[in-house]
C-alpha cells in the first residue's frame, strides 16, 4: 500500500473513531422509549405538586410571549448565535405536547432530545434539567397536560450555520453534556441536598451565572463564578465581593430570593423577572434549602483587572448629574431609602467589575418585582431620553467612586454598547 493510501485509511480510521464516539456520547443513559405506553393521563398523578415545580422551573417565564397565552410558546431567546423561541408546553396535539407521552417528555428534560429524536438546542436547559428525577418530571408534564389546550404553531428559530445543525448540537453536547439525575450528598444534610437540588436541577442557575466560552459550555469548576445572560451580568455566586452570601444572615438570603429584596440587596434586570415568576411562590422550606446551599459554596476568588480611574472633570461633572437627578431618591451621601430606594455607598452590585446593570438601570429605568414580600416596590425612572451616553458615564463613574466606592470608571462606549443591546 503506498503512503498516501496509508495516510488516507488513517483519517478515515480516525474519522470514523470520533464519529463513532460522538454517537456513544450522545446516547449515554438513554434507554429505547416503552413502545407501548399511551400518552399519560393526568387524573390520578399529583398536578397541583406539578405546578409547584414547573413554578421552581420557571417554564412560564420562557414558554410564554408577551400579551400571549401562559405556556403556548412564541417567546423569542436571544443567544449569541441567534434567536431560538420557545415551543407551546399546553396540550394541543398539532403544536403543543398533547400527543407526547411522560417518557417522551422525561427524555427531553434528562437527555436533551426531542419527540421525534432531534438534539434540542441547550438554550433549553436541559443541561440542568438532566438532574431532575423521573417522578418530578412526570408530575410537571401532568400539570401541563391538564392545561387548556392552545392552538398556537411553533416559530422557527433564526440560528445561524453551522449552529443549527443537529452535527454541531451533537459535538457539542459530546463535549459539554453528561446526563444524570441529583445524586444526594450523604455527608451533607438534607436540607443542604434539597437547595443544591433546586439550584443544580430545576432552578438551572448556572444557566446564567456561568461563564460560557466560545462554544456556549460552562466548565465544571466555572459553575455559578458569574456570566452574561440577555444583555446582564449575572453575579459570581461564589464570591463575597459579587453575589455570595456566605456571610449573610440566613433570613436575608430567604428573603432576598422569595422577595425580590433584602435589607443587604435587592433583585433588578432577568433576576426581577425569576423572582416574579418562581422564587416568590416557593415555599419557606424550599427557599431555606437554597439559602443553605448557596452559603456553602466553597469561596473563590476572582483575580480583578487593574481599577481605572475616573478623571477629577469626570468626577465633578458626574456629581453635578447625580444632586440633579439622583440625589432625591437615593440620597446625597448615596444612603438612599431602607423602605423604597437602595443605598449606593458600600453596594457591592455598584462596584461589580463589570458595569452593564447599572447602565441598564440608568437608561431603562425598571422595577422590583411585585412579590408577598414586597408588594408595593419603588421603581427606577428612565433617563433613555435625558442623558447622553457621556452624562451617564460621568454620574455612574461618579457613583462607583464617592463616599467611599472604589471601582473602574464607565466610559462612554459601555453606555452606548449598552443603548444599543450589545454585551461587549
Amino acid at each position: 500500500m503506498s503512503a498516501w493510501r496509508k495516510r488516507l485509511a488513517t483519517a478515515g480510521l480516525s474519522v470514523a473513531l470520533v464519529a463513532g464516539g460522538i454517537w456513544v456520547l450522545n446516547r449515554l443513559d438513554e434507554a429505547p422509549l416503552p413502545h407501548a405506553e399511551r400518552v399519560t393521563t393526568t387524573a390520578s398523578l399529583d398536578i397541583a405538586r406539578g405546578r409547584y415545580l414547573a413554578r421552581a422551573g420557571n417554564c412560564l417565564a420562557c414558554h410564554t410571549r408577551q400579551g400571549g397565552v401562559a405556556f403556548a410558546g412564541g417567546r423569542g431567546i436571544e443567544t449569541p448565535f441567534g434567536v431560538i423561541y420557545a415551543p407551546n408546553l399546553t396540550p394541543d396535539r398539532e403544536t403543543g405536547i398533547g400527543a407526547w407521552s411522560a417518557s417522551e417528555f422525561w427524555r427531553a428534560l434528562h437527555n436533551g432530545r426531542s419527540r421525534d429524536g432531534r438534539l434540542l438546542s441547550p438554550a433549553f436547559p436541559y443541561p440542568s434539567y438532566t438532574r431532575v428525577t423521573r417522578e418530578d418530571s412526570d408530575a410537571i408534564f401532568a400539570f401541563l397536560q391538564s392545561l387548556p389546550p392552545v392552538v398556537q404553531p411553533g416559530v422557527p428559530s433564526r440560528i445561524r450555520f453551522p449552529f443549527n445543525t443537529q452535527a454541531a448540537l451533537a459535538v457539542w453536547r459530546a463535549v459539554y453534556f453528561r446526563p444524570g439525575v441529583f445524586e444526594p450528598v450523604p455527608s451533607r444534610s438534607a436540607e443542604w441536598n434539597r437547595g443544591a437540588y433546586l439550584v443544580q436541577g430545576l432552578g438551572h442557575c448556572a444557566a446564567c451565572h456561568s461563564p460560557r466560552n466560545a462554544m456556549g459550555g460552562v466548565s465544571t469548576d466555572g459553575r455559578l463564578s458569574g456570566g452574561m445572560a440577555a444583555g446582564w451580568y449575572a453575579p459570581a455566586l461564589n464570591t463575597s465581593n459579587e453575589g455570595g452570601v456566605a456571610e449573610w444572615p440566613r433570613q436575608d438570603v430567604v428573603m432576598l430570593l422569595g422577595a425580590g429584596r433584602s435589607p443587604r440587596a435587592a433583585v433588578s434586570g432577568p433576576m426581577a423577572e425569576v423572582v416574579y415568576h418562581s422564587l416568590q411562590y416557593l415555599s419557606d422550606a424550599d427557599l431555606q434549602a437554597m439559602a443553605d446551599y448557596l452559603q456553602a459554596l466553597p469561596p473563590t476568588d476572582k483575580v480583578a483587572a487593574s481599577r481605572r480611574p475616573p478623571s477629577p472633570a469626570s468626577m465633578q461633572r458626574g456629581r453635578a448629574t447625580y444632586e440633579r437627578q439622583c440625589a432625591q431618591c437615593h440620597g446625597g451621601e448615596g444612603q438612599g431609602d431602607p423602605e423604597a430606594f437602595p443605598p449606593l455607598a458600600g453596594n457591592r452590585a455598584v462596584m461589580l467589575e463589570n458595569p452593564v446593570n447599572l447602565v441598564h438601570m440608568v437608561l431603562r429605568g425598571g422595577y422590583l418585582p411585585a412579590t408577598g414580600g414586597n408588594p408595593q416596590p419603588h421603581g427606577m425612572p428612565p433617563f433613555l431620553q435625558r442623558l447622553s451616553d457621556a452624562e451617564v458615564a460621568d454620574v455612574l463613574s461618579y457613583i462607583r467612586n464617592a463616599w467611599g466606592n472604589a471601582a473602574s470608571r464607565v466610559d462612554t462606549i459601555d453606555v452606548h454598547r449598552a443603548r444599543e443591546g450589545r454585551d461587549s
